[in-house]
């Protein structure tokens, strides 16, 4: 049994499990997930609602938007660590540093391959050279900060002995929190709890220092990796909202919560997450990044509280345990009740956002509530997720270098389908017109005239947002070019505005995702 040392908060390292939120950094890997910076400052201050310890705010190094993204986090919350990745080498790790230099609680995350197949094909370095350069990245950061954690990429397929022996060095060096990363999702349960087992026994100082668990889902195990190593006493995972990340995604942070919660009896741990402002994050992601949420998805789903079985019926209704293990509410899933009408104030829609976990001092007011009064006017009833919608929509459109200024579409059973639109393209308006197979098709037409875009379209998927049909309609799109993906999304009552506002955000996206192409390193836990 190891002795339990506290941390900052003056909580003891066995009493909780700390959650490391890397949707900004990992989580945007993901195919499609790009976020320009006011999008990534919306999703950390809802992280810091959910109250999760760390976030990873991004790749500092890797280009300036990622700069500007880390930098612009680190000043935008106050509860959680904020730290950046970084690389063993010294120009990494300064920049790192200069990005999260204004945080209440800066961190650094260092990382470098420890596994035979990485040294030999990557690094091309011998295990010599890596515990080298441990020693003096370690060390370097440990003379600007306190937090710095450390990751064995690949850590899953290094010898035991040799990753015991570089976690050794990273706590002697100054480490006060060292990952063991499943970064390409190989491990298993029983297999990954051992390890953890092992290195705590072998590893000089074990005790000193928090473990960590980072997970990809390859094999779709890694919240269950990520419990087998709670078990084996790691206090904090690494995880994703909607588990969103490179290939199969990463661990999923509501997962992971909620198993704690619900089967405290059996971990004897918990997290300090605010589990009711769950569903808000997921929903709030899902829009900002245009990927819908399946169905069926554990916790946050559709379907994760519905009961379609006439058995399943009879029994939730006489009682709801009988077949929930978990209440809706218990997730901040929305009553979906009416809110707010045409009639309803400024102050009484404030009120509304800041029940929703939305800061309105962060929003353009004016503008976000000129078009809840607009929507008003189209809508006979206005649900919580009309606002969350409106909120995103104006978050999206931050520093934009396409904005879509006016549309124009015409269509009937005996004309061809057409659209005119008006683009701002940098600092001038560019106007097109086109015909297609129907008036999105027209529409994305004129659009790529505009913006003199030749870009491939995916995917394309429409759905209702609420009810009714005066709903609000989420456009879903996927384009590619250049072997660059990227998602777009947009929402309005006209689904031909939805779905060009979509197309318009995913060439926004693409045109972020360029920008950064080139400078952005590869590799990471």
């Amino acid at each position: 049994m190891t002795v339990s040392t506290p941390d900052a908060n003056g909580n003891s390292r066995d009493d909780y499990v700390r959650i490391f939120d890397t949707t900004l950094r990992d989580g945007e890997q993901s195919p499609g997930a790009t976020m320009n910076v006011e999008e990534k400052v919306t999703i950390a201050r809802q992280l810091e609602l959910l109250n999760v310890d760390v976030i990873e705010a991004g790749f500092a190094i890797s280009s300036e938007g990622d700069f500007e993204g880390v930098r612009r986090v680190a000043q935008a919350v106050t509860k959680p660590v904020v730290l950046s990745l970084a690389r063993t080498n010294q120009p990494d790790i300064e920049r790192a540093l200069a990005a999260v230099e204004k945080a209440v609680r800066p961190g650094i995350h260092i990382f470098i391959a420890t596994s035979d197949i990485h040294l030999k094909y990557k690094l091309q370095m011998n295990r010599e050279e890596v515990l080298a350069a441990v020693t003096r990245a370690v060390s370097f950061a440990k003379r600007h900060l306190d937090h710095i954690e450390f990751s064995c990429e690949d850590a899953s397929r290094s010898d035991w002995a040799y990753l015991a022996a570089v976690c050794e060095e990273a706590i002697r060096s100054g480490a006060s929190v060292v990952n063991i990363p499943d970064t390409t999702g190989h491990a298993v349960p029983e297999e990954y709890g051992r390890l953890y087992a092992y290195l705590r026994e072998r590893v000089a100082n074990a005790d000193k220092v928090i473990w960590s668990a980072h997970c990809h889902n390859d094999l779709g195990l890694a919240v269950a990796n990520s419990l087998a190593a709670i078990r084996n006493g790691v206090r904090q995972v690494e995880c994703t909202v909607n588990g969103i990340g490179e290939r199969a995604g990463n661990t999923s942070m509501e997962e992971v919560v909620m198993a704690l919660k619900t089967r405290k009896d059996l971990f004897g741990v918990d997290s300090q997450v605010n589990t009711r402002q769950i569903y808000p994050a997921s929903r709030l992601l899902s829009q900002i990044i245009g990927q819908a949420v399946p169905p069926n998805k554990p916790i946050v789903g559709d379907n994760a509280f519905a009961h379609e079985a006439g058995i399943h019926q009879d029994g939730v209704l006489k009682h709801k345990l009988t077949y929930e293990i978990m209440k809706p509410e218990d997730i901040g899933i929305p009553s979906n009740k009416l809110v707010l009408g045409k009639h309803s104030g400024r102050h009484a829609f404030v009120e509304r956002l800041k029940e929703l976990g939305v800061d309105p001092a962060y929003l353009d007011l004016n503008s976000v509530f000129a078009e809840f009064k607009a929507l008003c006017d189209k809508k006979k009833v206005v649900y919580d997720d009309d606002i969350l919608a409106l909120v995103t929509e104006d978050a999206r459109h931050a520093g934009e270098y396409y904005a879509l200024t006016s549309l124009e579409v015409g269509s009937s059973s005996k004309s061809t389908p057409s659209a005119t639109v008006t683009l701002k393209v940098g600092e001038q308006e560019q106007t097109a017109s086109a015909i297609g197979d129907g008036m999105v098709d027209a529409c994305y037409k004129a659009i790529c005239k505009a913006a003199t875009a030749d870009v491939t379209l995916n995917r394309y998927s429409v759905k209702s947002i609420t009810r009714g049909t005066d709903a609000l309609g989420e456009v879903n799109c996927l384009v590619a070019k250049d072997g660059m993906t990227v998602a777009g999304q947009g929402a309005h009552s006209d689904i031909v505005m939805a779905s060009a506002l979509a197309f318009v955000n995913a060439l926004n996206r693409l045109q972020l995702r360029r920008h950064a192409c080139g400078q952005r390193p590869a590799g990471g836990p």
